[in-house]
């Protein structure tokens, strides 16, 4: 069992996660985008060494493929810059704000839509930066929900992630605080008790976590997100449809359940932005209509997501789940070929 985070090419040498053969290119790419592997997602890559592809090391090993660019591939894929009025800010509906302290993570997803974005070299806002988005904020009365983003906020440390939600809490016209994190899976150990009371606040507190695979349903996992249950958090999940990771309709249906079996509401899953070199990971839209098809009736409403597209260009999400009744044909509904569980 490993106990470092791998960050570079050597060190996925070193670790058997890539072969000699690969050096040169990776070593290319690394010039673009950061690497970050955890010690619990380096050694259940391990687990499914014997997995082709591994679910696992499909989100996090670079590969050559990430240097081919597609022309529909775009480096700010769902337009945060042009919403950005000021650093660490994106506000693209009235009600409500994308706060991103820090642009870095414990974790690099090769599939990510900041992938150019985020990396060690970003880091965090300054304390002059901090306090100018805090401010932006309460000047804007309209807005009720604060969304800290990144980068992954729950590497903040204790007494940044205290002054951030303490600050927010003195807002009076802000009632919701959400986080949006993979570090309950990912990179659990990071989690401790001291964090987790840096949380506390008198507004609604909605954490938002992300897991793609069912494998990722640790014992150290359930640790993590006990650890936010036991303090009365309510828990929401957001995933990415990835082609060879989860697109086939047993490993979703199972995703899923285990949302709902550790008290995780499911709520998004999302269809893949286009950032650079992504293209692998790319699954129709139309194949991921069927999957939701298909998931209707097999799994309770409990477990339902919502299947989105964030519109290229900053225009939001949009719902993309499939019709299911046709009011000119009723019976479409209970038509067997309309319920295709083959996927």
């Amino acid at each position: 069992m490993t106990s470092k985070t791998l960050r570079n090419v050597q060190d996925l040498i070193d670790s058997r996660l890539i072969d000699q053969t690969i050096r040169k290119p990776l070593q290319e790419l690394e010039q673009f985008y950061a690497t970050a592997i955890s010690p619990e997602m380096v050694n259940l890559i391990h687990d499914f060494e014997k997995n082709d592809p591994n679910p696992i090391g499909l989100q996090y090993i670079p590969h050559p493929d990430e240097l081919k660019i597609t022309p529909d591939e775009m480096h700010d894929p769902i337009g945060d810059e042009a919403l950005s009025p000021i650093k660490g800010i994106v506000h693209r509906y009235e009600d409500r704000v994308l706060l991103k302290p820090l642009q870095i993570c414990p974790v690099y997803c090769r599939f990510c839509f900041r992938r150019e974005h985020v990396g060690p070299d970003h880091g965090l806002l300054n304390d002059r930066e901090l306090i100018a988005a805090l401010q932006w904020i309460e000047k804007h009365s309209k807005i009720r929900e604060v969304i800290l983003s990144g980068g992954d906020p729950f590497i903040l440390s204790p007494r940044r992630m205290k002054l951030i939600i303490q600050e927010i809490n003195n807002i009076p016209h802000v009632s919701t605080i959400r986080i949006h994190t993979r570090v309950p899976f990912s990179a659990p150990s990071l989690m401790n008790k001291i964090f987790i009371e840096s949380l506390d606040t008198d507004k609604a507190l909605w954490i938002v976590v992300h897991a793609n695979h069912p494998a990722e349903f640790t014992p150290y996992a359930f640790k993590a997100i006990r650890s936010l249950l036991s303090r009365g958090i309510p828990l929401l999940s957001q995933s990415v449809l990835l082609k060879n990771v989860n697109d086939n309709i047993e490993t979703l249906e199972n995703l899923l359940r285990s949302f709902v079996e550790w008290r995780i509401k499911p709520y998004y899953l999302h269809q893949l932005d286009k950032a650079p070199g992504t293209n692998r990971f790319y699954v129709p839209i139309n194949n991921g209509q069927e999957l939701l098809r298909a998931l209707r009736g097999r799994v309770t409403g409990i477990a339902w997501p919502t299947y989105v597209l964030d519109i290229p260009g900053g225009y939001g999400k949009v719902p993309l789940g499939p019709d299911y009744y046709d009011p000119e044909k009723p019976s479409s509904i209970l038509d067997p070929k309309n319920h295709n569980h083959k996927i």
